[in-house]
């Protein structure tokens, strides 16, 4: 078992289906999240970015999964203890 390390994209990709699982839009994320603007929820869906810790645990709450359940490593496998 090598390094784990967290394929982004595929992480964005996996946020945005928890999302429309969910009926969220952006713009509810952003402001559950307290953003003024949406630009960081975008940036986590193209997978510049992830989100930080405080927010993943958010991220989690609102979609309805666990941390883990969000993440996905490098060669697809969605992240596992």
């Amino acid at each position: 078992m090598g390094y784990p390390s967290i394929d982004m994209i595929a992480t964005g990709a996996r946020i945005e289906t928890l999302m429309r699982a969910n009926n969220l839009s952006v713009r509810q994320v952003a402001d559950f999240m307290g953003f003024k603007a949406p630009q960081a929820v975008y940036k986590w869906l193209r997978g510049d970015s992830l989100p930080t810790l405080d927010n993943m645990c958010a991220l989690s709450v609102l979609l309805h999964t666990n941390m883990e359940g969000i993440l996905v490593l490098m060669g697809g496998d969605v992240f596992r203890l």
